[in-house]
């Protein structure tokens, strides 16, 4: 069966078909540590729309799972691929179809880069405000795949606030224009935000019309202050969110992973326990609203620098942005994506303190503390997860869940998360999740075996596929 699937893809496809053991072995994993204990069938490098149409009609007319990659740079394992699986790959997909500057949108294919968006908008004086922390290696159409957030989006909203329209191909090959490109549009159920987050379970994204903004002249402020602890530092991020401000970027990088990214970088070390708070404010206000938030900070216990140097605020940033290079240099790393109400950040610290102490092992934490989004790391140095960190890991969903938030902000499900989607969700949300997917893709060709796990709490319910647990 299976070489009667590579033959016809080879027919449809030619040298797009992609069968090597580089390709395979690298769709075997993902940025989360993790990997599929068995390689898939085949990578499709898709170049366009057609190709994407193509591969699905094989696929479901052979009943062939397929997986859809962009980059490789998912947190939660919804990428990976293993055993009798068709990858498709939309990375070669990457033009900026369209740039209206008078409309304020652009319409761009799901492969383009974050920066390499970034670079071509600035010359007509426009960006698009989603800034994952991996800008340099994740692209579009994951973003809007995972429902990505990043670094501003405790002003400038994640990244469904800013999509207008998705072109989506549907599991049997169908092509949909989904959304419309006014600012308003209510024609009809929201089927575009729908899609957003859906992890390739609901079709394929081919291209996307993206809402932008204009340049604000002024430069940037950077504001970095330290305390003494970790939870002092989520009081001053919550102090200053209490203040009425709105920075751009409010960063917090607790004492290990401050320490990791200062060795990373061969920087002087931080003082030990010392926490930090990055902060920027963007617009012609910056200046301003930087040395009101300084103040908020000192009071708040913080020692305080101001600079209005953007050469100074990129390097000041790049610490923050290097954070999971560094973990990933320790050991064998699971980063975790939580999120609570910003008022609860402090008590969430709480929670990650008491879980260190009972299961006796260190849990580096970096907060996107503008939006209450938190990403722990548990780091070991054994190629697989030992089963008492998915237990501390699932003590801190609940911990996560019991303050009012949720298992994750902007990784997604994937397949690492799944076997606790039910019970944030409650029993009726989540039948009726899974009768959407199968309403999008009723032969359940896409991503089979992602997001949505069968009811149980054996531990291969984690697992992508017919896998085990998943292994680095």
């Amino acid at each position: 069966m299976n070489a009667a699937v590579l033959d016809r893809l080879r027919t449809a496809l030619g040298d797009r078909v992609d069968t090597t053991d580089a390709a395979l072995e690298a769709a075997r994993a993902d940025r989360s540590g993790h990997a599929s204990p068995t390689a898939p069938l085949a990578v499709v490098h898709a170049e366009s729309t057609s190709d994407v149409q193509a591969t699905l009609r094989i696929a479901q007319e052979t009943g062939t799972p397929v997986v859809v990659r962009g980059a490789g740079t998912g947190l939660a394992g919804a990428a990976i691929a293993g055993t009798g699986e068709i990858v498709l790959s939309t990375l070669r997909m990457r033009r900026v179809l369209e740039i209206r500057p008078d409309d304020l949108l652009a319409v761009v294919e799901p492969g383009i880069l974050n920066a390499e968006l970034d670079a071509v908008l600035a010359e007509h004086g426009l960006w698009w405000p989603p800034d994952p922390a991996s800008r340099d290696i994740s692209t579009i159409g994951g973003n809007i795949a995972t429902g990505a957030g990043g670094l501003l989006c405790a002003k400038y909203g994640a990244v469904r606030d800013a999509v207008l329209a998705v072109d989506l191909v549907l599991a049997d090959g169908r092509l949909l224009h989904l959304g419309h490109r006014s600012v308003k549009g209510v024609t009809g159920l929201d089927l575009t935000s729908l899609v957003i987050g859906s992890e390739g379970r609901l079709g394929v994204i081919v291209g996307a019309t993206l809402k932008l903004r204009r340049v604000v002249p002024g430069a940037p402020c950077t504001i970095v202050a330290t305390f003494p602890a970790v939870r002092d530092a989520a009081r001053g991020s919550a102090a200053v969110t209490a203040s009425g401000a709105e920075p751009a970027i409010m960063e917090l990088m607790d004492a290990r992973c401050l320490a990791a990214v200062h060795a990373l970088l061969e920087l002087d070390p931080p003082a030990d326990g010392v926490a930090q708070l990055t902060i920027q404010t963007d617009g012609r206000s910056a200046a301003v609203e930087a040395e009101q938030i300084a103040a908020v900070l000192r009071a708040a216990g913080g020692t305080v620098t101001v600079t209005d140097d953007p050469v100074r605020g990129e390097e000041l940033l790049r610490i923050r942005r290097s954070m999971h290079t560094a973990m990933a240099a320790l050991g064998t790393t699971l980063i975790e994506d939580v999120s609570v109400p910003r008022s609860a950040l402090p008590a969430m610290f709480d929670e990650i303190a008491r879980i260190e102490r009972e299961y006796g092992i260190e849990i580096p934490t970096v907060a996107h503390a503008g939006d209450g989004n938190l990403h722990p790391n548990f780091i070991v140095q054994t190629p697989e997860i030992p089963a008492r960190i998915w237990q501390a890991a699932d003590d801190l969903f609940r911990a996560a869940m019991r303050l009012g938030g949720t298992l994750t902000g902007e990784h997604g499900i994937g397949t690492l998360k799944r076997r606790w989607l039910a019970e944030e969700l409650g029993e009726d949300q989540w039948q009726l999740q899974r009768d959407i997917v199968r309403a999008f893709d009723p032969a359940g060709v896409l991503a089979p075996g992602r997001v949505f796990a069968h009811r149980t709490t054996e531990p291969d319910a984690a697992a992508p596929n017919n896998a085990e647990e998943p292994h680095a």
